[in-house]
């Protein structure tokens, strides 16, 4: 005989209470509030430059490794969110960013000022107490300058994408802050690397979204007369610069030869898409520069971790 009862069906195969699909949801929303895509290439940066201020992986490594990890992690989910909820009308203009959390409404503004305010202090108190104050410094900074300076300027001056790049660049000197306590010259031409490769980075994104930026207020780039130059510029003269940039370390017998090759071969594949979009400045053009932008990063700064001297 038939029965409606949910008792005769297996417990695995019941659906979730409606409550639990609202918790999940929500809580998804938070997660993408974080941009978890862009946390990725955070925590490489800051574990690479972690291990090489190390000089290498062991077991007494891990621990303060995965700790300046997790506290960079909480301080840059925060910025996320925080930055997320300052320019949420602006985001609702734009195709990009137009089905973010906030936007949709799935997400309110208060939710997300108490999540992106709590992960980003608990961060900070993480990077003390487990890592170290210099570390936690530095992440401060990086967070009042990436919400307080770079996040407003987007609508005033295509100048913010210089803003922007200086605490975008932070990651690495975090990692070397956390194993050694100190910041040399070593780290210092890490960041110099992330923030030269954040240009053509931007100027790809930049170009692609142009009209979504345009839509929303954010002068990202110049008026139409001379925007093209100015994208152009940015762009190929930073990804030239890496290449003599990138070899410093072997310069300074910090890096083997096969790193030295490496550097030369990657910068060299970053550098002539910068330039063909510089010359064409078309959509196809964008693609494949943030493509290579994307390979090209994780790409140096693994293979000087590999090649270390």
């Amino acid at each position: 005989m038939a029965t409606n009862s949910m008792l005769d069906i297996p417990e695995t195969m019941r659906p979730a209470p409606i409550g639990s699909r609202a918790v999940l949801r929500f809580f998804g929303d938070l997660w993408a509030l974080t941009k978890p895509e862009i946390n990725l290439l955070i925590a490489i940066t800051v574990l690479v430059s972690f291990l090489l201020a190390r000089r290498g992986i062991g077991l007494p490594s891990i621990l303060p490794a995965l700790n300046a990890m997790v506290g960079t992690l909480f301080v840059s989910s925060g910025a996320a969110a925080l930055n997320q909820l300052m320019e949420r009308k602006f985001d609702s203009r734009m195709r990009r960013t137009g089905r973010r959390p906030l936007v949709m409404g799935s997400v309110t503004p208060r939710s997300a000022l108490l999540f992106g305010v709590t992960i980003s202090i608990l961060g900070l108190f993480y990077l003390d107490l487990c890592v170290n104050q210099l570390s936690m410094v530095i992440a401060g900074l990086t967070l009042l300058t990436y919400l307080f300076a770079y996040t407003p300027l987007k609508r005033i001056t295509p100048l913010c994408t210089l803003v922007g790049a200086i605490p975008g660049a932070a990651p690495p000197l975090i990692g070397w802050a956390a194993a050694t306590g100190t910041l040399d010259r070593r780290a210092w031409v890490l960041y110099a690397l992330l923030f030269l490769w954040q240009f053509p980075h931007f100027m790809a994104i930049a170009w692609m979204y142009r009209d979504d930026y345009d839509r929303a207020g954010y002068r990202v780039l110049p008026g139409c007369k001379g925007r093209r130059m100015f994208a152009a510029f940015h762009a190929a003269i930073p990804a030239a610069l890496l290449i003599p940039l990138s070899l410093v370390p072997w310069i300074g017998r910090e890096a083997g030869s096969a790193y030295a090759v490496g550097a030369i071969f990657l910068g060299l594949g970053f550098a002539w898409p910068a330039f063909r979009f510089g010359s064409k400045a078309t959509n196809v053009a964008a693609r494949q520069l943030l493509f290579a932008s994307i390979l090209y990063l994780p790409a140096v700064f693994i293979l000087l971790f590999l090649d270390r001297r």
